[in-house]
């Protein structure tokens, strides 16, 4: 298909809460000049990282899980996988727990309804959870339709703000930073970074690989950034990062419910579906609806339970040594074994590449110190991360003498 019809559903994910509560903690924590530059190197690094990875997926027509498995052998990926798998269930989990909180508070305080969380949980989790059956032509569809939509309410939101205060008195106000450039352009790639690495997951469908860094543009670079953005100017002239405080003094309630609910919808629908097919490349005998009904039962059980409350920090975690994931599978598709993602698939599958899991190995201990300030390179951990897992990858592949435990025989 057409990449616009990709990009919009790629897009969507950006306009959720999240996004904007991002944009309103950078700002609030450095001048607001250096809190915009942060913003778009951010972008720009993830747009990077998506448009190789997105690209891979568009040349070859696998999914990130498929990918992994060529680059890591079958029993190698099978660990990269359940752990992708167990990152975005727990997310599943996560964006529940916020979806209810965030809902629950907009009913009582604008319209004075009262709801029982488990309720509001249960059927949310349901919502999400039938979307994906309908897979990605069901997502798209929701996308096409809401995107309008969610530009609106950051236009308008934009425009409230600097109805408060110029843009030139904005950037040019002074501020104590409370953290340094490098720490924010990390929290910018940090928070999606996931998102860019899974990108094969859709881009795969596009027919042509330049299509797949379109949609990176479109949704890392541009409307990621102008979210971010405008979370942040709204913050700031209100001097306030609950951003449910600050769409309902700007008078854009009718916009939270749109974010809060379109938003986690879209992105809970894709979690749910990467989630799957990271299960279904490990286990590709499991019926698909069937997964898709245990998984998001369980992603829905786990909301009921607070894990936001005690996982957030796990997958945070566990979401950084996803990263160097993406080194390793560019550096196998351009130059280690190219012809092992074409032709020659079936005869090039191996049963487990040690190269590869050192790699990994080694840029995920480098993302870990990176984000508790041990190590810095760039000054960005994620971006260490794949500069050292691709050179390790790049180095050690040179002594690969062939496939290990070759599983096509």
């Amino acid at each position: 298909m057409g990449w616009l019809r990709v990009g919009l559903v790629s897009a969507m994910v950006a306009f959720s809460l999240p996004t904007f509560v991002t944009g309103a903690e950078i700002f609030l924590a450095m001048d607001n000049a250096s809190a915009v530059q942060a913003i778009l190197i951010g972008c720009g690094v993830l747009t990077l990282i998506a448009g190789v990875c997105g690209a891979i997926g568009t040349r070859t027509h696998l999914s990130s899980y498929m990918l992994a498995r060529i680059a890591f052998g079958t029993r190698g990926a099978a660990l990269v996988n359940l752990a992708f798998a167990l990152s975005l269930l727990g997310w599943f989990g996560v964006n529940i727990d916020l979806f209810s909180g965030a809902l629950l508070r907009l009913l009582n305080d604008t319209l004075g309804v009262s709801v029982v969380s488990w309720v509001v949980e249960l059927l949310a989790g349901f919502v999400m959870t039938v979307t994906t059956i309908y897979g990605f032509k069901a997502i798209n569809a929701l996308s096409t339709l809401l995107v309008p939509v969610m530009m609106v309410v950051t236009v308008v939101l934009i425009s409230e703000s600097l109805g408060m205060r110029s843009l030139g008195e904005t950037l040019a106000l002074p501020q104590v930073a409370e953290i340094s450039l490098g720490r924010a352009i990390s929290s910018v790639v940090g928070g999606v970074i996931v998102g860019a690495v899974i990108l094969p997951d859709i881009t795969r469908f596009i027919n042509h690989w330049r299509g797949a860094l379109f949609t990176a543009l479109m949704s890392f670079l541009i409307v990621q950034s102008v979210v971010m953005i405008a979370g942040g100017l709204a913050a700031d002239a209100l001097s306030n990062d609950d951003m449910l405080d600050v769409l309902i003094v700007v008078g854009l309630s009718w916009g939270a419910f749109v974010i809060i609910i379109a938003g986690t919808w879209v992105l809970n629908s894709l979690n749910l579906y990467s989630a799957i097919l990271s299960v279904e490349a490990t286990f590709p005998k499991a019926e698909n609806r069937t997964l898709i009904i245990c998984l998001g039962t369980l992603g829905t059980v786990a909301a009921f339970f607070n894990i936001l409350d005690y996982f957030l920090t796990f997958l945070f975690y566990l979401a950084i040594v996803f990263v160097p994931v993406a080194g390793v599978i560019a550096v196998d598709h351009f130059y280690a074994r190219p012809e092992a993602y074409f032709e020659n698939f079936a005869a090039s599958e191996r049963t487990l590449s040690p190269f590869a899991l050192i790699a990994w190995v080694m840029g995920s201990v480098v993302a870990l110190l990176g984000a508790e300030s041990v190590i810095e390179l760039t000054g960005i951990a994620a971006l260490d991360a794949i500069f050292v897992s691709a050179l390790s990858y790049a180095l050690l592949s040179r002594f690969d003498s062939g496939p290990v435990e070759s599983s096509a025989e």
